[in-house]
């Protein structure tokens, strides 16, 4: 008895749930695949190689091709896991209610910022109203830079901004969980089939989406939905040190006495200067001091092999 042949293929990640992916190959054929071997990362939005197992009729990831960008996260111990790859823009996704974790946002962008990600700030649930203390926390993100995109899922007339921010881009949606994130895939994707849920009794939300799944979006480019999240760490060894990812610190940081200065007590820090008079934001200052004393806890459970 002859042995089947071996078919090899290259293939897009579109859905990745622990190690269980979903491909699409050149052709357009989609289905289902898992990495061969413990070691191989794959996450949504990889270009990969692999073959079918003639045997067992399964399809098996042999290599992850070289991504152009990609989002890490750390982890308890300070290791790096890679989240999404090959992004050309990050949307963060917050809305008035569940009420925005500022400090998440601001991590999710550092993480963007310090691997050269395009980021934008994507106010869903406008229906609801924008008061005047969450006016003031987005124009802070666009005085640092940043554009932000104000929408509703509930009505596609307000959803235009958004279409001409994503168009052509390959973006994911990342943020709190509540916060619409899904109700706008299937608002931007009609034929996208996805669970919505409604927000819980303490208005945390539910989370809705239990793996990353990328879509075409009707307009051109791709979009990837990932699970809403209650915390975010980014990968301690991705950031950019001096600034931690924040282009507003970053800016300022050329003003300091120091040039390895860390903006927390040094003398004649511009950062210290412009958080002191307003100049710059002080709940983002704030939160660049958080993320500085999670980025030394990380290191330090690391362990001293990797202590710079």
């Amino acid at each position: 008895m002859s042995t089947p042949d071996v078919r090899a293929f290259e293939a897009q990640v579109i859905g990745a749930f622990g190690r269980s992916l979903r491909l699409r190959d050149l052709a357009g054929e989609v289905f289902a695949a898992r990495p061969f071997g413990r070691r191989l990362d794959v996450v949504c939005g990889d270009r990969v190689r692999g073959e079918w197992d003639p045997v067992h009729g399964e399809a098996h990831v042999l290599e992850v091709l070289p991504r152009t960008t990609a989002l890490y996260r750390s982890n308890a111990r300070g290791g790096s896991e890679t989240v999404v790859a090959n992004l050309t823009l990050l949307a963060v996704v917050i809305a008035p209610r569940p009420e925005p974790d500022w400090f998440v946002m601001d991590r999710y962008l550092a993480a963007a910022s310090s691997a050269g990600l395009a980021a934008c700030v994507v106010l869903n649930k406008s229906d609801l109203g924008v008061e005047s203390a969450l006016r003031t926390e987005l124009e802070a993100y666009v005085a640092a830079g940043y554009a932000e995109v104000t929408c509703s899922a509930r009505g596609a007339q307000d959803l235009d901004a958004l279409r001409a921010a994503l168009a052509r881009e390959t973006a994911a949606f990342v943020g709190q969980s509540g916060v619409g994130k899904s109700s706008l895939v299937h608002a931007l994707v009609p034929d996208a089939s996805i669970a919505t849920g409604e927000l819980d009794r303490e208005d945390e939300g539910r989370h809705t989406t239990t793996s990353s799944l990328l879509y075409d979006l009707p307009g051109g480019g791709q979009l990837i939905d990932s699970p809403g999240v209650r915390d975010f760490a980014p990968a301690i060894d991705r950031l950019e040190p001096g600034s931690l990812g924040f282009p507003e610190i970053d800016r300022l940081s050329t003003r300091c006495r120091f040039h390895d200065c860390q903006h927390l007590r040094e003398p004649h820090c511009a950062v210290q200067d412009a958080a002191a008079s307003g100049a710059l934001h002080p709940r983002r200052y704030e939160s660049y001091r958080r993320l500085r004393r999670l980025y030394v806890d990380l290191r330090t459970a690391q362990g001293p092999k990797h202590r710079p």
